[in-house]
């Protein structure tokens, strides 16, 4: 056995100038292709070749606060052009998508601060991100009068809940979705500012929110689905109940796309391996996959101009 049995391809520098695209920028990536860029490159691979399959149910799981970080325009770009066929977020970023909607800010600030100033001018913060206090007496406002167009008595899944927000707003995540029929599923929307809220109207309300209904019309999805493809910012919930959706199927995701800033020695969720998720059936043995460690709100723009990019072109 030579060098050339063991040895891949060889390293290209990766040559970077003025002006070039985002997606020339992957392609270097691809040339150079060690540690996470080469995984970008492989990620944007994976990614355009589920969504320009026709016959892929592409799935996108969002998790963290990217939402306050600036990045929730990008998830409702995607569901606009019709990359996204089924959304799954946490509760959270529901909440700060729909806090956007209704006009109010988040700011920049600093992880550098005084906490307890913050907590004494009434201002909440999510690292270096600033949000006031005052956005959620508007926003209890607003949901107050949402869920009172709820129908006394009658029973409602968390999706029917999500796009009846979205219904009554006009931009953002929930309204793009509403506005495209797409359904958005919120498995722990009790762990939020919008369950809370809930919890606050129901005290009066009379409304059942069942949280097993949604699992309806979602495994219907996954039986009806020729193939699959997730898309995972993040892990936490969104994940597992993305993937879990397809263990009562004879089937498992042909394409999964995970970018995270987790371990995956720990044994936790949102650090596994998508290779683990092989050995629950969750992906198919054939499936294409990768993993993109690092910072999400640096990675998932990267991989969509590139992707989008190419699409377009």
């Amino acid at each position: 056995m030579n060098h050339d049995d063991i040895c891949g391809t060889p390293v290209i520098q990766a040559k970077v100038r003025a002006g070039m695209t985002v997606n020339e920028l992957i392609e270097e990536f691809g040339k150079s292709r060690a540690y996470n860029a080469g995984s970008l490159w492989r990620a944007a691979n994976i990614y355009e070749n589920m969504l320009r399959d026709e016959d892929t149910v592409k799935f996108f799981g969002l998790s963290g606060a990217m939402v306050p970080g600036g990045m929730g325009g990008i998830v409702s770009d995607l569901i606009d052009k019709g990359h996204i066929d089924i959304l799954v977020s946490t509760g959270a970023n529901l909440t700060h998508d729909t806090i956007e909607a209704i006009g109010c800010r988040h700011y920049h600030g600093t992880e550098i601060c005084d906490d307890v100033l913050l907590r004494e001018e009434e201002i909440n913060r999510i690292y270096d991100v600033y949000l006031p206090s005052d956005a959620f007496v508007k926003f209890e406002e607003f949901l107050q009068d949402t869920f009172g167009k709820l129908e006394k008595g009658k029973k409602y899944s968390i999706q029917e809940l999500t796009r009846l927000i979205g219904d009554n707003l006009n931009t953002g995540i929930l309204a793009t979705a509403a506005e495209k029929n797409i359904p958005v599923y919120c498995p722990a929307i009790q762990d939020s500012m919008i369950g809370l809220q809930y919890w606050l109207f129901n005290q009066t309300g009379g409304v059942t929110i069942d949280a097993f209904a949604d699992m309806n019309k979602l495994l219907d999805a996954c039986f009806e689905a020729k193939k699959a493809g997730a898309m995972l910012i993040g892990g936490g919930v969104p994940k597992n109940y993305i993937f879990q959706s397809m263990l009562m199927t004879p089937k498992g995701f042909d394409y999964a796309v995970q970018l995270t800033g987790d371990r995956p020695d720990l044994g936790g969720l949102s650090g596994a391996t998508l290779d683990e998720a092989k050995s629950w059936g969750k992906i198919t043995e054939e499936a294409t996959s990768q993993t993109v460690y690092g910072d999400a709100s640096i990675n998932m723009p990267l991989l969509v101009a590139a992707v989008l990019e190419r699409l377009e072109k």
